[in-house]
Parts: C-alpha cells; structure tokens; sequence
C-alpha cells in the first residue's frame, strides 16, 4: 500500500540548514545531495519499512533511512510516513531525535 510521505517542518528546516551549510564550499555538491534525500524520501511511499529500527527508540514505528552522510528520521503511520527530522550521520540519531521530540510534537 503506498502512503503519502508528509516532511515536518523541523524536517524541512533541517534540509535547509544543510544544503546552505553545503553550499557555501560546493554548491553543485549540496544540490545533488538535497536531490538524493528528497528521493530517498519520496521512496517511503511505497517503501516505507524502508531503513532500520531506531536502536535507542522502543517504538517500532520509528525508523532512520541512510542517506550518506545524513539520517532521515521517519514516523509511519497508517496512512503517511512523516519525516521528522534530517540529521548528520556523525551525530548519534537516535538521541537528537529523543531530544527534539520531548520538546515538539509533528
């Protein structure tokens, strides 16, 4: 069953945040990688168990999708999949998630 892929706006802020980061040394480099994210997003539509269990999550709902050198952060849902966040893979994903959620809700 395919679901709609829905970005937060903290997603979408953390997408922003890295492709101007990005762009000020390559922006070649930063439009290319925006593309490959937007598309691995676009992927949890109709592959949305896509990615990996959260290890430091009980929920079973949460997973991450590698995106070198970038996680997505994605919540499914039985009709959606939120992405939740974007986070840089030298950061442990699982944490900045669990902090950022105790703090808003999608």
């Amino acid at each position: 069953m395919d679901r709609q892929v829905k970005w937060t706006q903290a997603a979408l802020g953390d997408l922003e945040a890295a492709a101007e980061y990005i762009e000020r040394d390559s922006p070649h480099y930063a439009a290319s990688l925006i593309m490959k994210i937007l598309a691995a997003g676009r992927s949890l539509s109709f592959l949305s168990h896509r990615g990996r269990r959260v290890p430091q999550l009980a929920d079973p709902h949460i997973r991450e999708l590698i995106v070198p050198p970038y996680c997505l952060i994605c919540r499914i849902d039985p009709d959606a999949v939120w992405v939740l966040a974007l986070v840089h893979g030298r950061r442990d994903c699982g944490t900045v998630w669990v902090d950022r959620d105790s703090q808003t809700r999608y």
